[in-house]
């Protein structure tokens, strides 16, 4: 009795273990991109865990690219820091200019001219002495300018470059200052112009 020899072909064999979509032709199957460990399709796995050896788009040759958090895109981030040199300060409130810019440049400082102007002319007449109650009156005029400035300062919206702080700290300073100025020349001896006893009281026990 003979041997009964099998009919189907070897390469339906070969063919009904392999999985649907698999390449039958060995041939085929051997050229085809062999991935290699942690790279893409093509790259041959040379170089560092994650890249092909070669420099990618980014430039980075055989190393891993930068990790960035999420949302990051890389670029980097402006600075919070201060810079090192101040450049410029915030205008005060009030320090605009007095007058359109179209004016003339006196005509827009003109406060701050006022306040000078009067100052100025106290000093003249205490510097000169040309007549008697020169200090005295020198004095008064230099703490009345004072005390203009803080006026101007708080009726005025803008007062130019006589705003120095804010509003009410240019008012207290140019006031305090103004008064006192003022009270000394009136309480100021020999024969004074103001007479207040707590004061006198004050002095002599300041100078005693």
């Amino acid at each position: 009795m003979g041997v009964r020899t099998n009919d189907v072909p070897e390469d339906a064999d070969a063919d009904a273990g392999a999985p649907a979509g698999a390449v039958a032709d060995g041939a085929a199957a051997t050229d085809a991109p062999v991935a290699g460990p942690g790279g893409r399709d093509g790259d041959t796995g040379a170089g560092a865990p994650g890249g092909d050896g070669r420099a990618d788009g980014d430039g980075f040759a055989g190393a891993a690219r930068p990790e960035t958090g999420p949302g990051e895109t890389g670029e980097k981030k402006p600075s919070r820091r201060p810079p090192a040199v101040t450049r410029d300060t915030a205008r005060p409130e009030g320090g605009g200019r007095a007058a359109p810019k179209d004016a003339p440049a006196p005509a827009r400082q003109w406060p701050l001219l006022t306040v000078l102007g009067m100052a100025a002319a106290g000093i003249l007449i205490v510097g000169t002495d040309a007549f008697a109650e020169a200090f005295r009156i020198g004095a008064i005029l230099i703490g009345a300018a004072l005390i203009t400035g803080a006026v101007l300062r708080r009726c005025l919206h803008s007062v130019g470059m006589l705003a120095v702080r804010s509003r009410f700290t240019d008012m207290i300073t140019y006031g305090v200052l103004g008064v006192a100025i003022v009270l000394l020349a009136l309480v100021t001896q020999p024969k004074p112009w103001l007479d207040i006893p707590i004061l006198e009281d004050a002095v002599h026990f300041t100078v005693r």
